[in-house]
């Protein structure tokens, strides 16, 4: 039994709800697919099953107040006094959990409960189930669990902060403020083979003249039209006006797009869809975003090969990202397919870095 006091008072275990349990219920109902290899999604239910019923086992031997969830029941509710969360399953587990994190004030460790074994990484003939996880955010797995967690609860282990991705929606009527994402955003249209239309642009803001609800010009002072007065504001001087969270800012560098919609990463994201889509590797460690789009229709561009240069960049920290939907409908997709956001035509989006890090362990010896 443990001497000391546990680093962490009271944790919060997330639990995937395994394939082969949602296909069960589907088979009940008659509906599951008939193609399903039940032996191979029922010896992986078995795996996770056996992961969580040992980590239960070590909180318990080393006194430490718990509560589980279900990852579809998880809501914020459940996070009342709770200074860790533990999501076991995969990549996909600590993806949602994280979604319920918004302020970054409590930590997160991720657990593969049924990891890629050796053999199977060496033997490349060798028939394996592709749907395992790669763990890439788990920073244990079920087969070092026993050491590893007790290393946690009593303060150890290597908690790293990482920058997640503000997105803010506006619309007619609305402003929403979308959860961070930790790995990439998607957005387009919500049909693949549709075109995705939108007028992508960089952010500046603008200060305002505290005496008058005008628009002044950060460099000289001088005083511009109102937002509200109908006279356009000097090209020379700004291009297009808009406003997210009361501040004011130019949109520059504009460029019109018709593509298959846009994917914006952070360092932890560049090494999944983005790095799949052509992205370049990040440090871990940074602070910028990465942006490309995909398929990007330049053919009837006078400067295909100034275009062609904007497809992928980075979003440096400070740096804020515009874009206005053009297309009849969109939609965002946050982290995956699970969580999403509709768009409509004329929706502004707000994107950059300056989301609360996450706080999560990654893997060490």
């Amino acid at each position: 039994m443990p001497t000391q006091s546990p680093f962490f008072r009271r944790l919060l275990v997330v639990i995937k709800q395994t394939a082969y349990e949602e296909y069960s219920q589907l088979k009940l109902r008659g509906q599951a697919p008939k193609a399903l290899r039940w032996a191979r999604l029922e010896s992986r239910y078995h795996s996770h099953k056996e992961c969580v019923e040992s980590l239960l086992s070590i909180l318990r031997s080393n006194n430490v107040a718990f509560s589980c969830v279900n990852r579809v029941e998880l809501d914020r509710q459940h996070l009342a006094d709770v200074d860790l969360m533990i999501a076991v399953g995969g990549d996909g587990t600590v993806l949602s959990a994280a979604h319920f994190l918004d302020h970054g004030t409590i930590p997160l460790l991720g657990i593969n409960s049924d990891p890629i074994s050796e053999e199977d990484k060496l033997v490349k003939k060798k028939a394996g189930d592709e749907r395992r996880s790669h763990g890439a955010l788990c920073a244990v797995t079920a087969l070092d669990m026993k050491e590893k967690i007790p290393q946690v609860l009593f303060g150890g282990g290597k908690l790293t902060s990482r920058t997640r991705i503000q997105c803010i929606v506006k619309s007619t009527f609305s402003e929403t403020r979308l959860v961070p994402a930790l790995n990439d955003l998607l957005i387009a249209n919500p049909s693949p083979a549709a075109v995705s239309r939108f007028r992508m642009g960089f952010l500046k803001g603008i200060e305002l003249d505290h005496r008058n609800p005008h628009l002044t010009n950060p460099t000289s002072g001088q005083l511009l039209s109102s937002l509200s007065d109908p006279q356009p504001l000097p090209r020379s001087q700004y291009g297009t006006i808009t406003r997210f969270g009361g501040h004011a800012y130019d949109i520059a560098n504009s460029l019109n797009v018709w593509s298959s919609g846009m994917w914006i990463c952070t360092a932890t994201g560049s090494s999944a869809a983005m790095k799949a889509a052509g992205g370049k590797p990040m440090d871990e460690h940074s602070s910028n975003l990465q942006y490309l789009i995909r398929e990007h229709m330049i053919e009837n561009s006078p400067n295909k090969d100034e275009v062609k240069d904007l497809n992928n960049g980075m979003l440096m920290q400070g740096q804020h990202l515009h874009l206005r939907w053009n297309s009849q409908k969109g939609r965002i997709f946050i982290d995956g397919s699970h969580l999403m956001h509709n768009l409509e035509l004329g929706d502004e989006i707000f994107i950059d870095s300056e989301a609360p890090p996450l706080a999560l362990y990654s893997r060490w010896d």
